[in-house]
């Protein structure tokens, strides 16, 4: 049986893009997981993820939640600095 960290391993994304996936998307982790592995692969599917990102920056500061939201723009830096989006 494969675990969360083996599919994770297989995937072209980190641990925190699958979270930001997971948030944005309100499904559990092994399903972003999976959507994330998905979208990687299909055209335009980065810019998909980099929207999710936004989207979530956007909900955490709406919240006040400023801290997860430095934590997104972070993950949202890295994840434009791997796939060149």
């Amino acid at each position: 049986m494969l675990t969360f960290e083996d599919c994770l391993g297989l995937s072209e994304l980190t641990e925190d893009e699958i979270l930001a996936i997971a948030e944005h998307e309100h499904i559990p982790e092994i399903a972003a997981l999976e959507l994330g592995n998905y979208l990687i692969h299909e055209p335009r599917g980065d810019e998909r993820i980099k929207c999710f990102i936004v989207d979530d920056i956007a909900a955490a500061s709406r919240k006040g939640d400023f801290r997860h939201a430095a934590v997104l723009r972070w993950v949202l830096s890295e994840f434009c600095q791997e796939h060149r989006v």
